[in-house]
């Protein structure tokens, strides 16, 4: 089916992708949701198109295009390594611009050479950039999931804690507010009596009994997400959650490394000095940092335009080490953005795991750019 209302430079990009050595691919607009709703995290999925069949199977318009690809390639029993390319319409709803839009991108699958996968797909995409709007500048802010995972658990926060805060990671507010929550734990209020004196006798059965008599009564057991005895097992962490409360030390060491925004080059310097001061080992996390800043280097990618903040997260739950995303220096509209998402090949069903990196272009940002930059030409 022939794409309309393309941007002019629609062929141009799709001539690069070839350059690339890419196999270009296309996934259906109709998609199962049940992939999104489970993995994409929670800003993507208040925002995606639902439907359903006339089975009553739940189905989504294409709200992205990582998830289709590596369902495809998990169909298709393509080997590895294996570097896709995709330009098409994607559906979600938008705060700014159209609910319907274009995107390009690549996912490259299967690299070993994780460092230089990650070098490549970020030089890829400056070079991209750089080549349908020459001459503005360009800047690439870089954070990275594994290292803020490494640091919350040398702090030893219990694995609820961790995952809650690794959720939360790239979303300021909702980690600043994490932390608070940590830093004045409030006791958890409105359980109905009998479970909460069930809860503090600590008779995990007995709990798990009234749970099942209580779903029993009401029918609700037959439609539960969770059978009781999940739902005991939740209740007991969250009580064991609320009842956690960070030192000052701790909240501190939390706070100085989320503060951390230095010019990439200077980063590892920088995390090193953060881990020797406040004793956490995070030596293979920072391990492969090192090897993705020699990795850029060796690719011949401009350091000036690169920049690491501790703090940064990109909104898809997927990602498990490298985000970044391209903006013109001075606007705030990201052009490109990506990262590394290594657990999602085997979480939709691939038999063995598949490292796994890409990055996406919004086609009509770009196009919005190019029109300013003619617009100031002209004048």
């Amino acid at each position: 089916m022939p794409l309309i209302n393309l941007p002019p430079f629609a062929a141009e990009l799709l001539a690069h992708f070839e350059r690339l050595g890419t196999l270009r691919v296309d996934t259906p607009v109709i998609q199962p949701a049940e992939p999104f709703l489970d993995m994409a995290g929670e800003d993507l999925r208040r925002r995606i198109f639902m439907t359903e069949s006339e089975t009553g199977k739940s189905l989504c318009l294409r709200p992205e295009f990582t998830i289709p690809v590596c369902l495809r390639h998990i169909e298709t029993a393509t080997g590895t390594p294996q570097r896709y390319s995709y330009l098409g319409e994607v559906f979600r709803q938008r705060r700014e611009g159209a609910n319907e839009f274009y995107q390009a991108g690549i996912e490259d699958l299967g690299e070993t050479d994780v460092a230089s996968a990650d070098a490549r797909v970020i030089g890829d995409a400056i070079a991209i950039l750089t080549a349908r709007l020459p001459g503005r500048s360009l800047k690439v802010t870089l954070g990275d999931q594994s290292v803020f995972e490494a640091v919350v658990a040398a702090c030893g926060l219990p694995a609820g804690w961790q995952k809650r805060l690794i959720h939360a990671f790239g979303n300021p507010q909702q980690i600043d507010a994490l932390l608070t929550r940590l830093s004045n734990p409030q006791p958890v209020t409105g359980l109905d009596p009998e479970i909460e004196a069930l809860l503090t006798s600590g008779n995990e059965t007995a709990l798990v009994a009234h749970l099942d008599e209580t779903m029993q009564a009401t029918g609700y057991s037959t439609n539960a997400s969770r059978s009781p005895r999940e739902i005991a097992a939740r209740l007991k962490e969250k009580r064991a959650l609320e009842k956690t409360a960070l030192d000052g030390r701790t909240l501190d060491i939390l706070k100085q490394f989320l503060s951390l925004n230095v010019p990439l080059a200077h980063a590892p310097a920088a995390l090193f000095a953060f881990a020797e001061k406040s004793g956490l080992s995070l030596d293979g996390a920072l391990s492969r940092f090192d090897a993705r800043v020699a990795a850029l280097a060796n690719a011949g990618v401009e350091p000036s335009l690169l920049s690491y903040r501790a703090a940064f997260g990109r909104p898809l739950d997927y990602y498990t080490g490298l985000v970044f995303e391209i903006v013109i220096d001075g606007s705030a509209a990201v052009l490109a953005g990506g990262g590394r998402f290594d657990r999602l090949m085997t979480l939709l069903g691939a038999r063995e795991r598949i490292p796994a990196v890409g990055f996406a272009l919004w086609l009509d940002r770009i196009e919005q750019a190019l029109a300013s930059q003619e617009g100031q030409i002209s004048r």
